[in-house]
């Protein structure tokens, strides 16, 4: 007996036809999908909503367009990249678009945007909301038909 386990090709998502000869294998979707991801992170601090996209490899000038309506900010990101080495090249291209909902009072008309070492910040003015006034809510039991329990007041009742 072989001490040698048999291998075996990965199976494909879609086997190859004349439309799609050589279409992509499972173990290469991980790669397709990590391509085109924005990762975000928020956070209130300080009196601001604050929103960090990771996009390395962007020129923010050109490639960044950021806008605010109706209570919504929306990052829209493109990155092509080109490299050439031994005769061959190869291009990659993505298109990010993300959307994050702003707090209640946020001040659309106060945003800042930064770009630094990948990271993209936004920071939205989020006004200090004063805590609510505590209300104090008057509890009455009732009394059921035809039971002789007389009928009882809180102290906030009137």
């Amino acid at each position: 007996m072989s001490d040698l386990l048999a291998q075996r090709q990965p199976r494909r998502l879609f086997e190859p036809t004349e439309s799609f000869p050589d279409f992509s294998t499972w173990a290469d979707l991980p790669l397709l999908v990590d391509t085109q991801l924005m990762r975000l992170e928020d956070e209130v601090t300080d009196g601001h909503y604050v929103v960090r996209a990771e996009i390395p490899g962007i020129d923010p000038a050109k490639d960044v367009d950021i806008t605010v309506r109706d209570g919504r900010l929306t990052i829209r990101a493109e990155r092509s990249e080109k490299t050439q080495a031994d005769g061959r090249s190869e291009f990659r291209y993505g298109s990010f678009v993300r959307c994050a909902t702003l707090p209640a009072g946020a001040n659309e008309d106060d945003i800042k945007a930064t770009y630094d070492k990948g990271i993209l910040t936004v920071s939205v003015a989020v006004p200090e909301r004063a805590a609510p006034a505590e209300k104090h809510i008057a509890v009455r039991a009732v009394i059921q038909a035809g039971s002789k329990r007389r009928r009882w007041h809180s102290r906030h009742s009137r």
